[in-house]
């Protein structure tokens, strides 16, 4: 009995991990708050608060399921006394299942101005990611099975990411490639490979428009997508629609293509900080099988210059 709930409870993580990696779309852990957490897929976003800024995330992904993606970040951004210049911090801790990746990352912007109302940053990323998969962790049938012996090889693997961000006080486009080099790691037995690191692509845009005095709307898209040869995946939309109320309350809806639909809901304190929440339900099969997903964000912002009036930002 107990061996047929191990097997069970495996193939359940199993189940995960292959949804979690394939059926998404993508490898790089998602975000329902994406228009809030650019920074994380995008190092030329570093430098558009004006300000020295934190940014924690945490998101449980397919709750009430044991193994279930769990991902936190951190980011942070300053602006150097070159104003054009500004500097930036990503750390993320996804796991799903025994599959862990963990991911720190330096941001690079540089500031081109266009016009009066008009910016590009362009930015560089650079840091490692570091995969492990504890082998000896699953519940098999036969302990001695050698394909369940030793871990993944863990050692950091370095890469480069680059990005774009052409944005206005109430609009924005941006393109980036958070890690360019494509990578593997592999076992220290029998030379079992996963895929490490995957090129992805991504594109964003996002507008606001005023409804009435007190009322905007902020729609914003998000496309990403990887096209390797042998793990290549579709294209995956993003389509998110938030209502700003009085410069206080942000409430909005999301549709992911072929995942999920969610609603975000965001508080703004004196515009330095941010309490953000949301949460998912899967379109897919596995909507019967789990309670949501739940996100959690939290910014704070530190302005040093005074200012007679604080211009709100709206992404």
């Amino acid at each position: 009995m107990k061996t047929k709930l191990n097997i069970i409870k495996g193939l359940g993580i199993l189940a995960i991990v292959v949804a979690a990696f394939t059926s998404n779309a993508q490898q790089d852990p998602m975000y329902t708050q994406y228009m809030f957490n650019t920074q994380t897929i995008n190092p030329a976003y570093a430098g558009t608060w004006e300000s020295v800024g934190f940014m924690a995330l945490g998101r449980h992904q397919w709750t009430g399921w044991d193994g279930a993606p769990e991902t936190y970040s951190f980011s942070f951004q300053a602006p150097l006394k070159n104003e054009r210049v500004a500097l930036g911090l990503n750390v993320i801790n996804d796991k799903v299942g025994y599959v862990k990746r963990f991911y720190l990352y330096g941001d690079y912007s540089y500031l081109v101005p266009l016009s009066e109302k008009t910016n590009l940053r362009l930015g560089l990323k650079g840091g490692f990611t570091s995969y492990n998969h504890n082998l000896a962790e699953h519940n098999i049938i036969d302990p001695g099975d050698p394909s369940f012996v030793g871990d993944i090889d863990s050692k950091l693997k370095p890469n480069f990411g680059v990005g774009a961000f052409l944005y206005s006080k109430r609009a924005y486009v941006g393109f980036s490639i958070p890690r360019v080099i494509n990578s593997k790691f592999e076992s220290d037995y029998q030379n079992f490979s996963v895929e490490g690191q995957l090129r992805h692509y991504f594109l964003m845009a996002g507008a606001v428009f005023d409804l009435g005095e007190n009322v905007k709307f902020k729609p914003t898209a998000l496309t990403k997508a990887s096209f390797t040869s042998e793990t290549g995946t579709p294209l995956q939309l993003d389509l998110t629609g938030n209502f700003l109320i009085k410069e206080k309350l942000w409430l909005g809806a999301m549709w992911r293509s072929g995942d999920s639909y969610g609603f975000i809901a965001q508080w703004l304190f004196a515009e330095k900080l941010r309490i953000g929440y949301a949460i998912d339900f899967a379109t897919t099969n596995l909507k019967h099988y789990n309670n949501g997903t739940h996100e959690v964000m939290v910014s704070y912002e530190l302005r040093f210059k005074k200012e007679k009036v604080v211009s709100p930002r709206y992404f």
